[in-house]
């Protein structure tokens, strides 16, 4: 494993090319499943979370060949229903698999996935929508089991607008023959790339980024080429860092409509923001003012990027108040940077946040993957030398994240821990 030891104080300058979405890649390479033939993929990240993915695909059967920046996955010959424990504890995101097994091969048997310790995120939703769309399910301590003679016709009602549970519901039921409405789906980007995907290979999918998403089942998929959207927490992530250190950055391969409410934050604090058709530009000059922030699903503001706003506003003028309406534990990254002198204060969902001058460096653990880039963001404006430790979280989501912070002005040597360290 690896640690980051950051010298702060530098301001960040330059341009930073953003890596395809981690959060759309993941079900785009879980429906490749459903195909039986061959897909070409362009622009996925290279993070542990893909690697992760792509194992479980060859533990199912597909053969999977990695090009430059383009990754082949052949689904012919899949020849196994049951997901691996091992891959399948290492992440959460690994159940929307099981939805596309169910949908080609009317049975999947799977463990509880793993994941960050931010809250419960139950997989309750994704069971309880698949039951009713003809699913049956066993339970055990261990594992959950998935059979289903045909997927019915059905209208759902989400009780809330998960992304997961959406993409399982699509890619249940994108073969056969029925037709499923999903009402209160989610809106977000990622599930409009997963349904410009699969319709690509000839799926029939409507209303991806509204809240009624119809899919009417089809018999057969054809092979497809596919490129995946850019990452929009990745650039909402650097965006934040050239404002925290008071820089000046440009961000490439980037949707600024996808990324518009972190662009308005921005400008309420006090940076300058220029869009272009994919590019943003961001000037932070001075020290910056609170503003306050709630979580909501798309288009709201994007949980993910909640700790790394919040560590920004660590070091605005100001009082800031935060609420995380999504994920219970989403502020457990903030106990580090209480350490580097962070006025923070939480109950319940909220959170206040009384901006001090300078943050000031110290040893810190990451504590899931948002939060660790959250303490590299500290770091980056601390006094002194920071060492941000347990990076393995930060790896499952972030492409080069210390050369690329180091590419536009940055002081990062990433370092590897010492055996029983």
């Amino acid at each position: 494993m690896y640690n980051y030891i950051i010298k702060g104080g530098k301001k960040l300058h330059g341009i930073v090319d953003i890596s395809g979405s981690k959060n759309a890649s993941l079900p785009i390479l879980a429906a490749t499943i459903l195909s039986g033939k061959t897909s070409k993929l362009y622009n996925i990240p290279d993070i542990e979370d893909v690697r992760i993915t792509l194992k479980i695909l060859e533990e199912l059967g597909c053969k999977v060949k990695k090009d430059k920046n383009k990754i082949v996955i052949d689904s012919k010959d899949i020849n196994k229903t049951t997901i691996p424990d091992e891959l399948m504890r290492k992440l959460r995101s690994s159940v929307i698999i099981a939805g596309a097994i169910i949908s080609r091969f009317k049975n999947v048997k799977f463990s509880y996935p793993g994941g960050c310790d931010i809250g419960s995120r139950p997989i309750d939703l994704h069971l309880e929508n698949l039951k009713k769309i003809g699913i049956k399910i066993d339970e055990n301590s261990r594992y959950i089991e998935c059979i289903c003679d045909k997927i019915e016709t059905k209208n759902i009602e989400l009780d809330f607008p998960s992304v997961g549970a959406t993409e399982n519901l699509i890619l249940s039921s994108v073969l056969g023959k029925h037709e499923i409405t999903i009402n209160n789906s989610a809106m977000e980007p990622e599930i409009i790339d997963l349904a410009n995907f699969l319709n690509r290979m000839g799926a029939k999918i409507y209303g991806a980024g509204t809240n009624i998403i119809r899919v009417v089942g089809v018999e057969n998929l054809k092979d497809v080429s596919y490129r995946i959207m850019p990452d929009r927490i990745e650039a909402g992530t650097f965006l934040i860092a050239g404002a925290i250190t008071g820089g000046n950055i440009k961000v490439n391969n980037v949707i600024p409509e996808h990324i518009s409410p972190i662009l308005n934050k921005l400008n309420e604090c006090g940076c300058q923001i220029i869009t272009n058709n994919d590019s943003v530009y961001l000037n932070s000059s001075g020290r910056l003012k609170a503003v306050d922030i709630k979580t909501m699903p798309y288009p709201g503001f994007p949980t993910d990027l909640q700790p790394l706003f919040s560590t920004l506003l660590t070091v605005c003028r100001g009082t800031s108040i935060i609420t995380e309406n999504i994920f219970e534990n989403r502020f457990k990254f903030m106990q580090e940077i209480k350490r580097m002198g962070a006025k923070v204060t939480t109950e319940g969902k909220t959170m206040i946040i009384k901006g001090v001058k300078k943050l000031h460096s110290a040893n810190v653990e990451s504590t899931d993957l948002r939060g660790g880039a959250s303490l590299v963001l500290a770091g980056l404006v601390a006094r002194g030398t920071t060492k941000v430790s347990k990076l393995q979280y930060l790896l499952r989501g972030y492409e080069n994240f210390d050369k690329k912070l180091n590419s536009i002005g940055a002081d990062i040597i990433r370092e590897e821990e010492e055996k029983g360290e």
